[in-house]
């Protein structure tokens, strides 16, 4: 997973024309770590998407303006517009996870 590092970097990411997923977080969540554990696999199943991730602290006007209020969140996004959120309640498994994408197929 590739870290942005700053708003230019973001815009140009989600600005894709092939979806890419964002994952927001932050360094003190626990929810955060526990989906750093079982995500690899994940990223290597579902390789059609770039994966990048955010620290929602040090960008909190992304977090608001696409309603990032949980974390870890996962956002798709393509040629600049979200299509999916997968919000924090629901990003606690890898069955969870692998549920989101698939119903994004």
């Amino acid at each position: 997973m590739k870290a942005i590092t700053t708003q230019e970097q973001f815009n140009e990411v989600i600005g894709s024309e092939q979806a890419v997923i964002v994952k927001f977080y932050a360094g003190w969540c626990p929810d955060c770590t526990r989906m750093n554990m079982f995500i690899d696999p994940i990223i290597q199943e579902y390789s059609q998407y770039e994966w990048y991730e955010i620290n929602r602290d040090d960008f909190p006007e992304i977090a608001e303006k696409y309603q990032v209020m949980g974390i870890p969140s996962l956002l798709i996004f393509k040629n600049g517009e979200k299509l999916a959120h997968l919000h924090s309640a629901n990003a606690k498994s890898p069955e969870q996870v692998t549920e989101f994408l698939n119903a994004q197929a």
